[in-house]
């Protein structure tokens, strides 16, 4: 029986149980590594590109979402989408949805600086499986993201406009929908993508997925992956424990806190760190820009910002 053995919050190598957070409720859930992913529902799911919702929001709708259809143009004609505006997508993690804090937060934020278009890609339907499921079903979902990005292209947008941002489990995916796109959307942010079984997975998100992808890690300690994966890789406060916060979920998603306080102050400057090491003693290179929403925005290395405990989570140096 589960109650028989040690069971870690997070997942250790090894380990048949843990416990991960989910993205639509915060709170934790047991995960059974044994439990078989249920291929079937993911090729069924998969199939039906309506399955993953596309909601668009733009300053002329900001709250009520327009319903985007893959391949269906009356879809984008009749909507709010510009595309001559940059395009926003917006991917939620384990047991999220649409409607959730993570889509909240990051859409009102984009909208209030610029003047774009967001849409969230809600594929709750498949997110809310157990984690082994949604886990196995990341790699298809990004690709069917990927293929609706390159219809957008199709219909007159650029990928030199699009800004993918997917939080946990929707890091890695977004990096799939990159790949589908050969790489060629111009930025990729990876807000604490999932650590349990993703080290060695092909499917995770890597360096090679967009134009510039950046990494911001905030609980390498339990729920986020810990290896250096993007051009830039932020760690800020070491990357483990986010000040002010208490449990180790609420360090995982401060990651989105930090992107969308980032996205309307662009405040937070890191400074490169030697190596993944150096980021838990605090680096002195040069300054680079955590978050924000830039779009021509390049870089390389590792970096350690440090913040303080509450919004917009100013830099404490």
């Amino acid at each position: 029986m589960v109650n028989s053995i040690e069971i870690h919050e997070g997942y250790r190598s090894g380990n048949r149980f843990f416990y991960f957070p989910g993205d639509g409720d915060h709170i934790l859930h047991l995960v059974d590594t044994w439990e078989k992913a249920d291929d079937v529902f993911i090729e069924n799911y998969t199939r039906n590109a309506a399955n993953n919702g596309y909601w668009l929001f733009t300053r002329t709708n900001p709250k009520e979402a327009q319903i985007l259809v893959t391949n269906d143009t009356d879809s984008l004609t009749e909507s709010y989408f510009d595309e001559s505006k940059e395009i926003v997508i917006l991917v939620h993690g384990w047991l999220g949805h649409g409607k959730n804090d993570l889509n909240r937060k990051l859409t009102k934020a984009f909208l209030e600086v610029n003047d774009v278009n967001v849409i969230v890609l809600d594929w709750s339907k498949l997110a809310r499986r157990n984690y082994m499921t949604a886990k196995a079903g990341v790699a298809a979902v990004g690709s069917a993201l990927g293929h609706f990005v390159n219809w957008l292209i199709e219909f007159g947008a650029s990928y030199e406009k699009i800004h993918l941002v997917g939080f946990s489990l929707g890091a890695h995916l977004v990096g799939n929908a990159g790949r589908q796109t050969q790489s060629r959307v111009k930025r990729i942010t990876a807000l604490d993508p999932a650590g349990p079984l993703w080290a060695k997975d092909e499917n995770r998100i890597v360096q090679t997925d967009a134009q510039y992808v950046e990494v911001i890690h905030t609980n390498t300690a339990l729920y986020g992956l810990n290896k250096q994966c993007g051009d830039t890789d932020f760690y800020p406060n070491g990357g483990s424990r986010m000040p002010g916060c208490w449990l180790n979920m609420c360090s995982h998603s401060r990651s989105y806190e930090y992107m969308a306080a980032t996205v309307i102050y662009d405040h937070l400057n890191g400074n490169e760190c030697n190596s993944t090491k150096g980021v838990a003693r605090g680096c002195t290179g040069d300054e680079f820009p955590m978050g924000n929403s830039d779009l021509t925005k390049q870089g390389t290395g590792i970096y350690r910002v440090d913040t303080e405990k509450h919004y917009p989570y100013n830099s404490t140096h």
